[in-house]
């Protein structure tokens, strides 16, 4: 038996599978969009490298490692009937973790985040009819929570339908929770909704970049058009993956939704940019909150642009929202539960950045190893 995991060829995902497998000891089914056995292992390979040498991954993937290729957005996501059935019979919990983060696009969030959010509680719902599904755990956002400013943000306090959504992201994401509840209704349900998921406080490499860019694009000017004391709250990986497993491994939790966020540590704009200014014998930049509006237009110019300031500018077009907003979101639920508290972003944003700038934003994936035949299969 083993736990079907989506999404791990993703940032997040990735981190999971490595924590699931590495402190455990759990066997998973992963999904993964491939066109042949090569390419689902290779792409697994280039998300998990991350974390293991291609040893300890080969051996993993031939003991431990279940590969379905398939669609989520697809009917029992493309799978033969003999596939799926395998998967139900050896399925004993459930691991949501793949999503569309485009939140640009009303099309994919609502294929991705809603069409394939269905797909996999249907799978749950088979599963929990053949021989009972042990825990569904879904990977929401704290964005569900909608438009807010200067709030603290507990988790029975997030949901309000009256209030307008961000994007289409948060949109889809907050109706996946209801779609859940309905349809799961006796099995026991962990939603988890991380904040802002920024760098592995354990390491400086990164395959996701983003937000990296977004934060380099700010970190780069003179002047910030922000408010000094406002806190944003930004968690790391690790501790993200770490809560998912462990609560997921737990027979029973105490609760059944959990902000994995820096709560009420939330570090202020302030913290962070001094931090990140004396790490490179700088000076910080000034605040300037009144140019936020003409700040937004300049950066709506320059986001259709193709270039790197562009691409710099869109993302910041997309994330400005959630980083001046003022809103941190309470996870004294987690930190009492697992004993531990994320890690202060300003204690490891330096060396994310300069990794990210050494590497111009990429991660130097190795190649599938020749020696193995050349092929995955």
């Amino acid at each position: 038996m083993a736990i079907f995991l989506t999404g791990s060829t993703g940032y997040i995902g990735a981190h999971v599978a490595a924590n699931l497998l590495n402190d455990h000891g759990a066997s998973l089914n992963l999904l993964v969009r491939a066109k042949d056995a090569h390419e689902a292992e290779d792409r697994l390979w280039h998300a998990l490298q991350l974390h293991f040498d291609f040893k300890l991954f080969y051996e993993y993937l031939q003991t431990r490692i279940r590969v379905f290729r398939g669609d989520l957005t697809s009917e029992r996501f493309g799978l033969s009937t003999d596939d799926y059935d395998r998967l139900v019979h050896t399925t004993d919990s459930i691991i949501h973790c793949a999503a569309s983060l485009n939140r640009k696009s009303e099309k994919s969030c609502m294929n991705v985040n809603l069409r394939g959010t269905l797909e996999v509680v249907k799978l749950g719902m088979q599963v929990d009819h053949y021989h009972g599904l042990r825990r569904f755990s879904h990977v929401s956002t704290v964005a569900v929570a909608g438009k807010r400013q200067d709030e603290v943000v507990t988790e029975d306090q997030s949901i309000d339908w009256n209030r307008s959504d961000y994007d289409p992201y948060a949109r889809t994401k907050k109706f996946s929770e209801h779609m859940i509840r309905e349809l799961l209704p006796e099995v026991p349900k962990t939603i988890f909704r991380p904040s802002i998921v920024l760098g592995d406080s354990r390491r400086a490499e990164t395959t996701q970049f983003d937000m990296v860019r977004a934060f380099v694009f700010l970190a780069g000017l003179p002047a910030l058009p922000l408010r000094a004391r406002d806190r944003v709250d930004i968690v790391n990986v690790d501790f993200v993956a770490n809560a998912i497993a462990s609560l997921h491994a737990k027979e029973q939790t105490l609760y059944d939704v959990y902000h994995l966020s820096s709560g009420r540590d939330s570090q202020t704009f302030r913290q962070i940019t001094e931090s990140l200014a004396a790490a490179q014998d700088k000076r910080g930049p000034i605040y300037l909150p009144f140019l936020e509006r003409p700040f937004g237009k300049t950066v709506s110019f320059l986001s259709t642009r193709k270039s790197a300031i562009g691409h710099g500018a869109a993302l910041m077009k997309v994330f400005m929202p959630y980083l001046t907003f003022n809103t941190v979101f309470d996870n004294t639920r987690v930190t009492s539960e697992l004993g531990r508290k994320p890690v202060p972003f300003s204690q490891y944003s330096y060396p994310l950045l300069k990794f990210s700038h050494e590497t111009n934003f990429t991660f130097p994936y190795q190649p599938w190893p020749s020696k193995v035949g050349g092929s995955a299969a």
